[in-house]
């Protein structure tokens, strides 16, 4: 999926849309996020040693997982995060990485989906987390 069929999907838009790519592989959602060290987020964080914040990194894994609901949302509908568990920051993800995802939907009790989701860079485990949204009318 591009950028293009992602925001069909993802209601984020300018810098909080924050894959490149996403594919479903299996019920995984597998995106892709290449940092290029010009986002926003890395002006302050920390100037001289930029390295990707943790909170970004789980947007970028409950982004990715949000395409699982692919023709399960209607048009009318968005995702919010709900909760995070189980967070656990392994190695740092700096300018020049492509920042990997492989996240699944565990269970679902609508309107609340359950989802677990790791981050790689190079196959090397960056992060884990546990995370729930709900699915709810636009506003």
């Amino acid at each position: 999926m591009n950028i293009d069929e992602i925001k069909q999907i993802l209601p984020h838009r300018d810098n909080m849309l924050l894959l490149d790519s996403v594919e479903l592989v299996d019920g995984y959602a597998c995106g892709k996020k290449k940092i290029t060290g010009e986002e926003w987020f890395l002006k302050g964080h920390f100037p001289g040693n930029p390295v990707v914040p943790g909170v970004i990194l789980c947007e970028i894994l409950a982004q990715s997982v949000c395409v699982c609901l692919k023709g399960k949302l209607k048009s009318d509908q968005l995702p919010f995060f709900t909760g995070i568990d189980k967070v656990k920051f392994r190695n740092p993800v700096v300018p020049g990485d492509i920042f990997e995802t492989k996240c699944e939907i565990t269970k679902e009790r609508e309107p609340f989906y359950f989802a677990r989701g790791n981050g790689y860079v190079n196959g090397k485990l960056c992060v884990s987390a546990e995370f729930s949204f709900a699915v709810t009318d636009k506003k």
